[in-house]
């Protein structure tokens, strides 16, 4: 994977040296909120980090971690789409670097890797995280119910959206 460059952020292979940093933004608790974890985020991250199938990316601004973006593709032929998840330090919320980020990957995966369709599926009443996939041209598809169980214990509705690549907004 290249290194990828937005109007406001670089997307970068993670390496391992990037963990702490990252396990670190994870641990605020805005962050924790949807992504969870368990008591060492730096170990949790370090196994998963160790799976082949993971395509992290390091979010940086003006040279500092700032958060992360991995995708997935389905490369089943009838099916092949790619979906996209990221997390941003709280500090850097607001400025339109998650949006930048998306939006960058989102033409990468389009561009470089021929998908058609992409995919992010953000909590349900995740309104900023929403409007921000919205900018980029992701549309509602529907709601997930009951789709995944929050730190709480309780199950918590997911929007999925998605994209196709004649709607990506190429410029903010």
């Amino acid at each position: 994977m290249t290194v990828l460059r937005g109007a406001f952020v670089v997307l970068r292979p993670t390496v391992r040296e990037d963990i702490p940093a990252l396990a670190a933004i994870r641990a605020t608790p805005e962050v924790r909120a949807r992504w969870r974890g368990g008591d060492d985020l730096g170990a949790e991250m370090a196994r998963e980090f160790d799976d082949p199938d993971n395509r992290w990316l390091t979010v940086e601004h003006r040279d500092r971690t700032v958060g992360m973006i991995q995708w997935y593709a389905e490369e089943e032929p009838d099916y092949r789409h790619a979906g996209i998840d990221l997390f941003l330090d709280p500090a850097a919320h607001g400025r339109g670097l998650g949006t930048d980020a998306v939006r960058t990957l989102a033409r990468h995966l389009v561009d470089v890797h021929g998908h058609h369709r992409l995919v992010i599926d953000p909590a349900a009443d995740n309104a900023a995280a929403i409007r921000c996939y919205t900018k980029v041209g992701f549309r509602p598809v529907g709601v997930m119910r009951q789709y995944e169980r929050g730190a709480d214990g309780t199950w918590h509705d997911g929007l999925l959206m998605d994209l196709l690549a004649a709607e990506l907004v190429r410029r903010p």
